[in-house]
């Protein structure tokens, strides 16, 4: 019985030319096309190929496909190989980092322009992303710089969040279809709180500032929002809202966020860090979040 399963090809723009070069990459890996549609989207198209290969060994087809494609490397479109047990699940769960992911900051910066040690602080971020530091010890040398800032620089810099390009159209067309979504985050609650409550999250996660007399002490209540505890809120929330494995998406930008990709069906990297994408299932190099729900196969309509 052939493996079937999926491969979308996305960009701001198709052009045949590039369609064709990828029809070339999945033929001479054996893999029948047996339909093809285009679709357009807010600020990208995409061309989503059903694909059947001989043998039963799904995940090595995958594996096979998506090295022969990184090498194809066909000029501004990405071609990702999706599992069908996540597009085709009548349930999915979806699930974000923060910073630099579901909105276009990194909240630790902005609190550390008003300690004026926004430069420091952006040298720590850049490399615990790349994945050069512990992000623990990162976060807590970074946090120490907010020490004796009043709390209420929380809600100017919650105030200036911009989410990222077609975020809340992820999160609404992907609850309006049944699916769950979450949003983990190395960054704060306090900021991700009220983000999660006005988009209607079903699960959030993220570090604790500690605050003594309305000011911030320079430390984090609690374990650390670590690569690893990203990992595990994944199985754990998707196992509360009864969703298997295979039917789970993860999307992040940095270092922190790689168990976490690599525990999910589908890990994507977002406008990453070169060694993110290195390893990713997908990559969206497009400023446009929307990307995803064509990779899960949900409806953007």
């Amino acid at each position: 019985m052939p493996s079937t399963l999926t491969a979308v090809s996305y960009g701001q723009t198709l052009p045949p030319a590039a369609l064709q070069q990828i029809r070339a990459v999945l033929a001479s890996n054996g893999v029948e096309i047996r339909a093809e549609c285009a679709e357009g989207h807010p600020g990208f198209d995409c061309t989503t190929f059903a694909l059947a290969a001989a043998g039963n060994d799904t995940g090595d087809v995958v594996a096979r496909l998506r090295t022969s494609l990184a090498a194809a490397a066909v000029e501004g479109v990405d071609t990702a190989v999706v599992p069908n047990t996540l597009r085709d699940a009548e349930r999915k769960f979806i699930i974000m980092d923060v910073d630099s992911t579901l909105i276009q900051q990194e909240v630790i910066e902005l609190l550390a322009a008003h300690a004026g040690m926004e430069a420091e602080v952006a040298k720590v971020t850049a490399a615990a992303m790349r994945g050069e530091l512990d992000f623990a010890q990162s976060l807590h040398h970074r946090v120490a710089t907010l020490a004796g800032l009043p709390e209420s620089v929380l809600a100017e810099v919650g105030a200036k969040i911009q989410l990222s390009v077609g975020a809340e159209r992820l999160v609404v067309r992907a609850k309006a279809a049944g699916h769950t979504v979450a949003a983990v985050s190395g960054g704060f609650s306090q900021i991700l709180a009220p983000l999660a409550a006005r988009l209607g999250l079903d699960f959030a996660l993220a570090n604790d500032l500690e605050i003594v007399g309305g000011r911030l002490t320079g430390r984090v209540s609690g374990a650390v929002v670590d690569r690893a505890a990203k990992a595990a809120s994944l199985r754990s929330w998707s196992a509360a809202a009864g969703i298997g494995a295979d039917a789970t998406m993860a999307i992040g930008d940095g270092a922190n966020d790689l168990d976490m990709m690599a525990a999910a069906a589908l890990g994507v990297a977002f406008n990453a860090k070169p060694a993110v994408r290195a390893v990713a299932d997908a990559q969206i190099n497009l400023p446009n979040l929307d990307v995803a729900l064509a990779l899960a196969g949900i409806p953007g309509e």
